[in-house]
């Protein structure tokens, strides 16, 4: 039976009933919330400040660093708070903006992580004319599309989500707002709801994951062909990072959303909503800055002048 009803809150999922094991999930979340507030901010202020990295690639990056920035404060501090004061309430508003936000901000990146693969494409693959395909007007306008793109995206499917009557309850197995939870509340048949959101979804990511893969092959084609070793590494320093980040993000995302109904469970479910959602932008700094000297230089700049 599916009783509709207006409802004006909605209850997010409790990690723990002992006081103890909310306070650990506390200093874990934001644990990884001040790694991340502190690694994206470096890099947002190191690529702002210093004109060496003044670059395309640098540009995609601060990029990142602020979708990376959103996202994760979209979820956390909601999560945070709710440790710490033992609640579980999220107001449908609230609910209603975080769920535009998460997906606007995951799917902008998933976005901009395909165009920093066209930028390690060109670079490697096609170094004289770097500077003629991204140049800084080719730049603005692809992070524009990145983001202008899925926020019509998002606009589309969140009008379309909060449209469906609700009257299944009010409570949500998961730490915050997500679509297929508030599909598992509708009283109207929204199958075909969630089939359009997951066959458009999932056509954009897999279509991005296919670009990405096929450039990566290009790029170590070409970068095998170079002769001397330490032009290949070089090559590789760049790289790395990038594919390690798209790696990282879009196998988990995939996954947590085309992943059989026999192996779901609500434990999973939490995980894979971790992995993709708070470990990517806590960890992408640390990942980005390890074997780019240029970025570690300009952080280090930034830590002596605060210090001194």
């Amino acid at each position: 039976m599916c009783n509709s009803s207006s409802i004006t809150e909605f209850l997010l999922l409790a990690f723990a009933d002992t006081r103890e094991l909310q306070l650990l999930h506390f200093s874990l979340f934001l644990g990884f919330y001040l790694a991340a507030l502190l690694g994206n901010g470096l890099i947002l202020t190191a690529v702002a400040c210093d004109h060496h990295l003044h670059t395309p690639m640098y540009f995609f990056l601060l990029n990142l660093a602020l979708l990376d920035l959103g996202g994760i404060s979209t979820t956390l501090p909601k999560a945070i708070a709710n440790f710490l004061w033992d609640n579980r309430t999220i107001s449908y508003a609230g609910c209603a903006a975080q769920i535009f936000l998460v997906f606007f901000f995951y799917s902008s990146e998933i976005s901009l992580l395909t165009v920093m693969a066209y930028d390690r494409y060109i670079a490697i693959c096609k170094p004289l004319h770097y500077g003629t395909l991204l140049s800084s007007r080719a730049c603005a306008t692809m992070a524009a599309a990145a983001w202008g793109s899925d926020f019509l995206h998002v606009v589309l499917h969140t009008a379309n989500i909060f449209s469906l009557p609700l009257g299944r309850g009010n409570a949500l197995d998961q730490f915050f707002c997500e679509i297929p939870q508030i599909l598992k509340l509708s009283c109207s048949d929204s199958y075909r709801g969630e089939v359009r959101i997951t066959t458009v979804s999932t056509f954009l990511v897999c279509g991005c994951f296919v670009f990405v893969a096929l450039s990566y092959v290009q790029i170590f084609r070409a970068v095998l062909r170079i002769p001397s070793q330490q032009g290949r590494h070089k090559a590789f320093s760049t790289c790395l990072p990038h594919l390690a980040v798209v790696s990282l993000f879009l196998s988990t995302v995939i996954f947590a959303h085309l992943k059989p109904p026999s192996i779901s469970s609500s434990s999973l479910i939490l995980v894979l909503a971790f992995l993709y959602l708070v470990v990517p932008p806590a960890l992408n700094p640390l990942i980005y800055s390890m074997r780019n000297l240029k970025l570690k230089d300009a952080m280090w700049k930034i830590k002596t002048m605060h210090i001194s």
